[in-house]
């Protein structure tokens, strides 16, 4: 009998597999990121690599001109120009957006604070805004002729101050705006970094008798290291994409001088009709931009690893 039932086993086949929906999901998921990934990203930037080895127009046909654009980009003047301007922008901006967000965290999250909830709403709301209202906005504020800083300033007596003719503080004005549109973001990053720091800390450092300055430096500023790191990353690329701030509050004036490389590669692609040459600017763009990202990985890393 029992001779029987195994062979009765061994002769009989296993029933097939059934694949889990639990395991099908992730698999549709995923396949259709890898899709819109190829669709929107791999291929446009293929297609932007193959035309800047050409002089394409934009229409008709086109030539291979091998390395030509690369080499004639790195003679311009005027892309040089919009390269520095472009490092200044980002130089500016991001040491001005971390402090004023770190600083806006620490009031909401702090325990003597009062109407924190309201403050983070308010802080919110001009990330909320499209970034060519908030240049709109910024512009009625700092305009020479009709802005509402020049009206108070020459209501006390002052000479109107020119923001827009100036290219100096015509860019001031951008990094001030822009650092007041991402400073809500940045905030709710900080707070939740602030708020994943042990209290016992705090609470120790009390105990021997650290203020509030001596804990924020000794210990909130090192416990948020990671976001920090984050943070300078994302706003080091985004400020270095800038465009629509720029184009809203004063189209990069006065004249040329506050041109950005975005905008620079925009104003070459389409008024000129210069395809070609812009996808070369925007594959060093491109190179700048995964170079920045590259050393900062790479310091995080080895800070880490102290």
């Amino acid at each position: 009998m029992t001779k029987r039932a195994s062979v009765v086993s061994v002769s009989s086949p296993s029933p097939p597999r059934r694949r889990s929906k639990y395991t099908l999901a992730p698999l549709v998921l995923i396949a259709a990121n890898v899709v819109l990934f190829a669709l929107f990203f791999v291929w446009p930037a293929v297609i932007g690599l193959l035309y800047s080895f050409t002089n394409y127009t934009g229409v008709g046909a086109f030539q291979w001109i091998g390395l030509d654009n690369y080499q004639n980009l790195f003679g311009d003047s005027t892309f040089y120009d919009a390269l520095t301007r472009t490092l200044l922008y980002t130089v500016l901006f991001v040491p001005l957006n971390f402090v004023v967000s770190l600083l806006a965290a620490n009031l909401v999250v702090s325990k003597h604070a009062k109407g924190g909830s309201v403050a983070r709403v308010i802080f919110f709301i001009p990330w909320l805004l499209s970034p060519i209202v908030v240049g709109v906005l910024w512009r009625w504020m700092f305009g020479e002729n009709f802005g509402l800083v020049n009206y108070v300033i020459e209501k006390f007596g002052g000479d109107a101050v020119p923001w827009q003719s100036n290219a100096d503080l015509s860019l001031l004005v951008v990094v001030m705006a822009a650092a007041w549109a991402w400073t809500g973001f940045t905030m709710l990053l900080f707070i939740a970094a602030i708020k994943n720091v042990p209290v016992s800390y705090y609470e120790a450092a009390s105990l021997d008798g650290a203020g509030p300055w001596r804990q924020f430096f000794s210990i909130t500023l090192p416990s948020i290291a990671p976001t920090s790191f984050i943070v300078i990353l994302l706003n080091t690329i985004n400020s270095m994409k800038e465009y629509p701030v720029f184009v809203a509050l004063n189209n990069g004036g006065p004249g040329t001088s506050n041109n950005l490389l975005v905008q620079y590669i925009y104003e070459t692609g389409f008024k000129r009709g210069q395809i070609g040459y812009a996808s070369a600017a925007s594959f060093v763009l491109m190179l700048i931009l995964m170079a920045v990202a590259i050393i900062q990985l790479i310091v995080n890393r080895r800070v880490e690893n102290r």
